[in-house]
């Protein structure tokens, strides 16, 4: 891009420059006695310092039915959310239906192939990975994480969820993202949670 100002032409190197974009986050989903929660911390990180810190990464659909969490860049993540919510409504309320969808659709539209976001959708039966690539994934054990801080997350999920079965998805959640919180410098302690029981 050039910039021309009395006579002087300056070239602004913008179209070299990368973009910078608000990311990093840990979203956690369990299922576990009946009961479904998901968490999200509320870090935004633009390239090495944080946006914001309480972000709310974490939507109810389908009149409570639908919980999803999202990671990866905010306006991308959006996108992804108000696809699947439409596909959603398009499949009255089938999650895995609306989620294979949404995927077809991944792989054959160009502008959706370019979102860098990932998406958790659960309901009271099953819980859903939808990847940037267009794959939709159910996770071994009924728990599912993304972002930065996600394979903290799943690991102390997995272990609470296998030694501390007393515990309610919703206190998995709580515990397994605090935990991440002290290991990865892109999450936080400032955790949201939604369940449906």
């Amino acid at each position: 891009m050039s910039l021309s100002v009395s006579g002087f032409t300056l070239t602004l190197p913008f179209e070299n420059m990368p973009k910078q974009k608000i990311k990093s986050t840990t979203v956690l989903a369990v299922v576990h006695n009946g009961e479904v929660a998901i968490g999200a911390d509320g870090q935004a990180t633009m390239s090495s310092y944080v946006a914001k810190s309480n972000v709310r990464k974490i939507r109810i659909l389908q009149e409570g039915k639908v919980i999803t969490g999202f990671a990866g860049s905010t306006a991308d993540a959006f996108t992804l959310l108000e696809r699947f919510d439409e596909k959603l409504n398009s499949y009255g309320g089938n999650m895995k239906r609306a989620a294979i969808e949404l995927a077809k659709d991944w792989r054959m539209d160009r502008y959706l192939r370019r979102l860098e976001a990932m998406l958790i959708a659960a309901n009271k039966e099953e819980v859903l990975i939808l990847s940037g690539t267009g794959d939709v994934i159910e996770p071994d054990n009924q728990i599912a994480a993304i972002g930065s801080g996600a394979m903290y997350a799943q690991s102390a999920a997995l272990a609470l969820k296998k030694h501390a079965s007393d515990l309610s998805a919703e206190e998995i959640v709580k515990e397994s993202l605090g935990i991440a919180a002290d290991i990865c410098i892109y999450t936080n302690h400032n955790i949201i949670i939604e369940k449906i029981a």
